[in-house]
């Protein structure tokens, strides 16, 4: 059976959360394999919307396993909140059908103030993260003093670590302004959530091998999108994490050889959050209507996406990069009754054409997009399943998007609810 992983292709917020609820239909497990609490999906299923940040997008369905892998950074007492509050929707989490990697790293309420501090003192140049600690508990990650899940089941190991690590952050926080760490209340704190949470706590490599041997239909669940990758993004406006498709087999435990089809979501025009080069942005008119129209606001945080056109010079990079085999397009009905289209098919660049966003920030900053410009439709294709719903200058505006992205398209959403598809192909076909 094939196994599919699915990425952003932009820069977030492109409507993972849907399509991957859409797909675990036929799913058996799904899987979260990088980012944390930072991410926000938002699925609508009837009369119900769920918010999801950590949990995998699997959980709204009884039937799935959803599994959070290793790649990671989890807020315990963030977690149990999602969990109370999707309970209170009607849908039950247990270590029955949610399981977490033992090796998963912690995000401890230091790392958010010192995120938020960090964010503060930048002033004009802040990055616009989302302040809730994933950059400094990836940091601890790497510099190999972070504390993990399965530290909480020995408590000795747990006050050493725990020690080693707030001797570090209280060196930073004196540098920041911040009070020194109450280390008898972040420790009695933990001891508290440490038994709810072991009992979600596996070692998931072993469990997803036993998946897979045993032919079930693996779902890998990306957060935040290409561009905001921490080696292929636009650097330094990125996350902590990598969030290509090959993130999935390290974040997971899973071999490459596991993951067989790569889908992209990708939005039918252009959005980020927060601050960083943006080529197709319109601070006009046209990006008011794709804001108003497109519910751009962020699931986490609230804040106005800001909007622009469809950039296929960007889509195509992460598609040669990221291996995407396939993309998902949504969002396409918030561009009805817009009379013009412009897609962007280059960038120049003091004088020069490019193929390709440079990697250098400045650079990034100076490209000046060149469009291709359609006619717009008419009619309404809010809800379309079928192809034969759409009409013919929006079908053109598709088929041209795959002509100069180079990959085809998979599936297109034509609205939140969960039929509101078009299946043009189908991922987990072997």
């Amino acid at each position: 059976m094939a196994n599919v992983v699915v990425v952003g292709s932009q820069w977030g917020d492109e409507g993972k959360g849907k399509i991957v609820d859409w797909l675990s239909e036929r799913a058996d497990v799904v899987v979260r394999f990088q980012g944390g609490h930072n991410a926000g999906h938002t699925l609508e299923v009837g009369n119900h919307v769920f918010r999801l940040s950590l949990l995998p997008s699997g959980v709204v369905r009884p039937d799935k396993l959803s599994i959070i892998g290793n790649g990671v950074v989890i807020d315990p007492w963030a977690l149990f909140d999602e969990i109370r509050k999707i309970g209170e929707q009607g849908v039950m989490v247990t270590p029955g059908n949610l399981l977490i990697s033992e090796s998963a790293h912690l995000i401890l309420p230091f790392h958010g103030e010192l995120d938020r501090a960090r964010e503060a003192a930048r002033r004009d140049a802040a990055i616009g993260t989302t302040g809730r600690g994933i950059g400094p508990a990836y940091e601890d990650r790497v510099a190999r003093r972070g504390l993990r899940v399965c530290d909480l089941a020995d408590d000795g190991t747990l006050q050493a670590k725990l020690s080693h690590l707030v001797d570090h952050h209280d060196v930073l926080r004196r540098a920041s302004g911040l009070d020194a760490i109450d280390r008898e209340t972040l420790l009695a704190e933990l001891r508290r959530i440490a038994g709810p949470l072991l009992e979600f706590s596996r070692p998931v490599w072993k469990e997803l091998e036993h998946l897979r041997r045993s032919g079930k239909r693996i779902l890998f669940e990306g957060a935040q999108g290409h561009f905001l990758d921490v080696d292929h993004g636009t650097f330094p406006y990125v996350t902590s994490s990598n969030t290509l498709a090959a993130a999935a087999a390290t974040g997971s435990g899973i071999g490459p050889h596991a993951l067989h089809y790569v889908l992209g979501i990708t939005k039918a025009y252009t959005t980020r959050v927060g601050a960083g080069p943006f080529p197709t942005e319109q601070t006009n008119d046209v990006g008011s209507v794709f804001r108003e129209r497109g519910q751009e606001f962020g699931t986490v945080t609230g804040r106005p996406r800001r909007c622009g056109w469809f950039d296929a010079v960007m889509v195509r990079q992460a598609i040669k990069v990221g291996g995407i085999q396939g993309i998902a397009l949504t969002k396409l009905d918030v561009l009805d009754g817009i009379d013009e289209l412009k897609v962007c098919t280059g960038y120049r660049w003091q004088g020069s054409d490019l193929d390709h966003l440079p990697a250098m920030a400045a650079r990034q900053a100076e490209v000046e997009a060149r469009y291709e410009t359609f006619n717009g439709w008419r009619e309404n294709t809010r809800g379309a399943r079928s192809w034969g719903e759409l009409p013919a200058t929006c079908i053109k505006y598709v088929r041209r998007i795959e002509e100069l992205i180079e990959a085809p398209v998979a599936l297109l959403s034509t609205g939140p609810e969960r039929d509101d598809t078009i299946r043009v192909t189908d991922p987990f076909a072997d």
